[in-house]
Order: structure tokens, then C-alpha cells, then sequence
């Protein structure tokens, strides 16, 4: 009996907490089919009249806040960010994971040391070297950051790596395969869940950041969606809510695109001990 009174309270516990994070999300999917564009005529949580105006001009009244052309920046910077940071994380994480070299347990403390501390106490450095290599105002100069920052994140594709057998990579190098031919046709297909997530942890961060293209980006014609959305006013609200809910359905799109590769052990079972 105690077991069941635990598990209804507990379901209980999660409902709520669900309600909570949802709530928001639902009331701003409702304003955005608000017939009025201001914030100020929605009596109430939810708007009175409804209507697809705010996603019609969200893409044809461009005149003043280009939201295709917003968006078309932040996939650009997304996905070469994606790609690249991608790359380094992986192959920063297998080079910690097997192999053994001087300095190898000072850097792995290093880096645990520099992540806790939050990425915008360095804005100002980032600035002012931006400045001085002439990358403000580029989309590349987003992608470097992005990329460059992402192999500071490595620890968890690092736990990946060190779960997958030793026998297997001993077999490996018995039939003569390299630490190259090892890395790209025993390790990655194996690792190919912890693919997956890499890919789409480091295509959200750009996609919805604000604070580093808000700082280097000035021309309007390079704004991404995150900084063009903050420049709407006031009376624009159902526009920015359009905007908001729309930018969120790329990232949706593409989880449940990957989704059958997010599968848990993949490398368990692949060798019998």
C-alpha cells in the first residue's frame, strides 16, 4: 500500500512540475494566433480572437524585421558550428579516453576548473581579440567561437569512450588496423548515439544563443533569430511570439529525425567477456 501511496504522490510531483514548464510554452504558442499585435490588447492569459496574420507577416513584411533572413543566419552559424565543434569534441574526448600521455590528468582538471566558471566573465577578451582579427560583423566569427569552445565540454563523450571493451579495439590492432583505421571504423560506428547527441548539443547552443551574436553582430542584414526577435517592439508581441515558436520547430524536427540513433548501450553486447 505505502509502495502505491508513493508512486501516486510521486506522479503527482511530476504532473505539476510538468504544468509548470509547460504552461508557459502553451501560452506563448496561443499569442502568437493572436488577432491583435500588441501585448497590451490580450485580456487575460489567452487572446480573445485568433488568427495566422503574425506568421503571415512574420515572412512576407520584411521591410523592417527580416525574419527569413534572420533565420537563414542562425542555420548558417549553426551548422558549421555543429560540424565543426562536433569534430573537435569527438576526437578531444577519444585522444583523453585512449591514450595515456604527460600532463594527461593537469589537463583533464584544467578543463573541469575553467567550465565551471560562466562563459560571458570572458565576453570582453572575446571582444576585444574579435576587434583587433577584424571578425566583428562576420558569421565566421560566431562559428570559431562556437567550435573553439566546444571541446571544453568533452568529459561526457570521454564516459562514452571509456565504456567501450578494450577487447575490442585489442582485436583491432591484432589484425593489424591503426589508431586512425581504429578511431574511424571500430570506434565511431559504435559511438554513433554519442554522435548524435554531440551533433545536436552543439547545434541548439548557437541556435537559440543571444549574447555572443547580440555582441559581435551589428549590421542588421547578419542579425540572428535570437537578437532580430529583441529589437521587435512592443506593439510587434504576437510577431515575436510567432517568431519564438517557430524557431523551435527546426530543433524539434531534427531530435525526432535523430531520435532511433539515441540509443542507450549500442556497444553493449558487441563483445561476449
Amino acid at each position: 500500500m505505502s509502495k502505491k501511496i508513493d508512486s501516486v504522490v510521486t506522479h503527482m510531483i511530476l504532473i505539476a512540475v510538468c504544468l509548470v514548464f509547460v504552461f508557459p510554452i502553451l501560452w506563448l504558442v496561443l499569442a502568437s494566433f493572436s488577432k491583435s499585435g500588441s501585448i497590451y490588447d490580450i485580456d487575460g492569459f489567452f487572446p480573445s480572437e485568433f488568427s495566422f496574420n503574425s506568421y503571415h507577416k512574420l515572412f512576407v513584411d520584411t521591410a523592417m524585421y527580416d525574419y527569413p533572413n534572420w533565420l537563414q543566419n542562425t542555420l548558417y552559424v549553426a551548422f558549421f558550428s555543429s560540424l565543426i565543434g562536433t569534430v573537435l569534441v569527438i576526437l578531444t574526448a577519444y585522444t583523453i579516453s585512449r591514450f595515456t600521455f604527460k600532463s594527461r590528468k593537469m589537463l583533464m582538471k584544467s578543463t573541469l576548473v575553467l567550465s565551471m566558471f560562466p562563459s560571458f566573465m570572458g565576453m570582453t577578451a572575446v571582444y576585444l581579440m574579435m576587434v583587433n582579427f577584424g571578425l566583428i560583423n562576420q558569421l565566421w566569427s560566431l562559428i570559431l567561437i562556437y567550435a573553439a569552445g566546444a571541446p571544453m565540454g568533452y568529459l561526457v563523450q570521454k564516459g562514452y569512450f571509456d565504456t567501450i571493451s578494450n577487447t575490442i579495439y585489442e582485436a583491432a590492432r591484432i589484425d593489424g588496423a591503426s589508431n586512425f583505421t581504429i578511431f574511424v571504423k571500430v570506434t565511431l560506428p559504435l559511438a554513433k548515439p554519442m554522435l548524435v547527441y554531440t551533433a545536436l548539443t552543439q547545434f541548439a547552443w548557437p541556435w537559440s544563443d543571444f549574447i555572443l551574436p547580440n555582441l559581435l553582430l551589428k549590421n542588421k542584414d547578419l542579425w540572428t533569430v535570437a537578437v532580430g526577435l529583441t529589437h521587435l517592439g512592443e506593439t510587434e508581441f504576437t510577431r515575436f511570439a510567432a517568431g519564438a515558436v517557430f524557431i523551435a520547430v527546426p530543433i524539434v524536427a531534427l531530435y525526432f529525425a535523430l531520435s532511433r540513433f539515441l540509443v542507450v548501450g549500442v556497444s553493449q553486447g558487441a563483445v561476449k567477456e
